[in-house]
């Protein structure tokens, strides 16, 4: 199993462990997030470019493989997706780079995936 796939996988099956309990904070706050993320203002491109660099600043490595992987869906190039890199690199410091080593890792993982254009 991929790099990917195991990350999806699971976070899908836990996701639906969580939702399960019924907890109406848990769920809200669930919906927050989700919606955060949608077309308003800024479009989605840029506030997954946002959510990845706060991502690394913040040192999560399941949100930025959760930010990496928006930012492939939403076609971000290697120039793109590095500059973002730089931000997060620059804001956070030299603590932050061995996320942006797991971050690469995973853009490479996504960008060899067999349905990658």
């Amino acid at each position: 199993m991929s790099l990917v796939e195991e990350f999806n996988d699971y976070r899908e099956r836990m996701n639906e462990r969580i939702m399960s309990y019924d907890n109406k904070v848990i769920k809200r706050f669930f919906n927050l997030d989700t919606n955060t993320y949608m077309e308003g203002a800024l479009d989605v491109k840029t506030k997954e470019m946002l959510g990845l660099v706060a991502s690394m600043v913040l040192r999560c490595d399941d949100c930025i493989k959760y930010h990496v992987g928006k930012c492939y869906e939403e076609g971000l190039t290697d120039e793109e997706i590095f500059e973002v890199f730089s931000i997060a690199n620059i804001v956070g410091g030299s603590i932050v780079i061995p996320h942006f080593r797991r971050a690469v890792e995973y853009w490479e993982e996504l960008k060899a995936q067999p349905s990658a254009s």
